[in-house]
């Protein structure tokens, strides 16, 4: 998949599978899944259950100054977002591993994949798996974990909201093509 500022969303049916965005950009007016909860693919096919909790128990960053601008929806900010870099996160999961991407998909199936160069460079505005805005934690309607890409400055399309799960791949990861174990 092409790396630029409007990748396709992924699908749901699996790793490094793309197809047609499933949900219109209309507003979602309710979480698609009543669990805040999200599945951790790992490179070597691990699995495991990653909770709000257990992100708010790492290292947080607060980012000021971001806004949310999204097609059909407008422009919402700014806001200060905390919570744990999606780095950060990877490096505390697949601690010394090779990886080449994280592919961050929400539990209605919109999706990104960003690449490790995205992921790791040293910034002030870091990616951030948020679970904070403005020092208040988000509510479930409004993700309560989101993607938070602070440099996205048009269309955010990167910005994933409702995550349900999050794949961390390398090479073989990717030619296998494995499929992720089914959202619950």
């Amino acid at each position: 998949m092409e790396n630029g500022p409007h990748p396709r969303p992924l699908s749901q049916k699996g790793r490094g599978e793309n197809g047609p965005h499933p949900h219109s950009h209309d507003p979602n007016p309710a979480p698609p899944c009543a669990s805040p909860d999200f599945i951790l693919t790992l490179p070597d096919d691990s699995q495991q259950t990653i909770t709000p909790d257990d992100l708010r128990r790492l290292s947080q960053t607060t980012v000021p100054n971001c806004f949310i601008v999204s097609t059909g929806h407008g422009t919402a900010g700014p806001f200060a977002f905390t919570g744990v870099t999606l780095a950060d996160f990877v490096h505390h999961y697949w601690a010394g591993g090779e990886w080449e991407e994280a592919e961050v998909v929400s539990t209605d199936g919109f999706g990104t994949r960003l690449s490790a160069g995205e992921i790791n460079p040293i910034t002030t505005r870091p990616l951030l798996l948020t679970t904070a805005s403005d020092g208040q934690p988000l509510s479930r309607e409004a993700g309560l974990v989101r993607l938070i890409v602070p440099n996205e400055t048009d269309d955010a399309l990167r910005q994933v909201k409702w995550i349900g799960r999050i794949n961390i791949l390398n090479a073989e990861a990717q030619r296998r093509g494995d499929a992720s174990a089914p959202l619950r």
